[in-house]
């Protein structure tokens, strides 16, 4: 039986950048209850982030900053080596942006999800991990880490003493020491509603990662993400949603997420 009596769904939003438009987000911020905004680095722009910040504020969804790489034209999926200063920089610069954006809206960022290779490469090098972290708490000390389970970014999170929540992905599949199978190979990323959707059951019903060859790394589990860019998006949302529902369990945005301890029966507050 799945422990929690609420989780979080998330999606990565915001992205398309101009007159290329990326994502079905009106459908999406129907479904989700917390948004990664892209903040210009990697997609987005300046009317995007207002546009998908506003939209998400009206639907009760919360907000967050989903930083990247500077690189536009790679989609901030390729490797990029910066010194700490400047990552701490660009990252501070990103979140402050969507701040901004956010506070002309009436609202507030409540969240932060790196992105692509950023996030890739923070959750297997701790050093890159502390420099994100410290970034975010520059920043913000209030601020929510939503980072991958079983990752250094989420260790690094917590040292820092940030609030941290830990993420699984529908749409990707997993090695066995718990990082992404990389995006260059066969069976990466999932595809179809279904498929992501028994993929999440699996690790909810396990409370584990599950990797590719049936490894289970066991963790809790505070929010679940669907990549917004997919054309499948908005459908495995649907299904990971209805498929939530038939089991009892809420979706919530980040903020409001407690997480129930093991054994022990209460509730805490990620």
């Amino acid at each position: 039986m799945h422990p929690w009596d609420a989780i979080n769904l998330n999606a990565d939003l915001g992205e398309s950048f101009g007159a290329w438009s990326m994502g079905d987000d009106p459908a999406m911020l129907d479904v989700v209850a917390s948004a990664n905004i892209a903040c210009g680095f990697h997609a987005g722009d300046p009317l995007v982030m207002r546009q998908t910040v506003r939209a998400a504020l009206a639907r009760g969804v919360s907000v967050g900053a989903h930083p990247s790489f500077p690189d536009l034209q790679g989609f901030g999926r390729r490797r990029m080596d910066l010194s700490p200063p400047e990552l701490e920089a660009v990252l501070v610069y990103q979140i402050g942006a969507l701040q901004g954006v956010t506070a002309a809206e009436g609202g507030r960022v409540t969240h932060v999800k790196p992105h692509g290779a950023l996030s890739n490469m923070a959750c297997a090098d701790a050093a890159l991990a502390e420099t994100v972290a410290r970034a975010v708490r520059a920043v913000d000390g209030g601020l929510i880490l939503l980072a991958p389970a079983h990752s250094e970014l989420a260790r690094a999170g917590e040292q820092a003493g940030l609030r941290v929540a830990l993420e699984v992905f529908a749409d990707r599949a997993y090695q066995d020491d718990g990082q992404l199978v990389p995006r260059s190979r066969s069976g990466a990323v999932l595809h179809g509603a279904e498929a992501c959707w028994q993929h999440v059951q699996r690790m909810l019903d396990a409370r584990a990662l599950v990797s590719v060859t049936g490894r289970r790394l066991p963790t809790e589990i505070d929010s679940i993400c669907v990549h917004g860019d997919g054309a499948e998006a908005v459908a495995t949302a649907r299904a990971i949603r209805a498929g939530l529902a038939g089991m009892g369990v809420a979706v919530v945005p980040l903020p409001g997420m407690r997480r129930r301890t093991q054994g022990q029966g209460r509730e805490v507050a990620i």
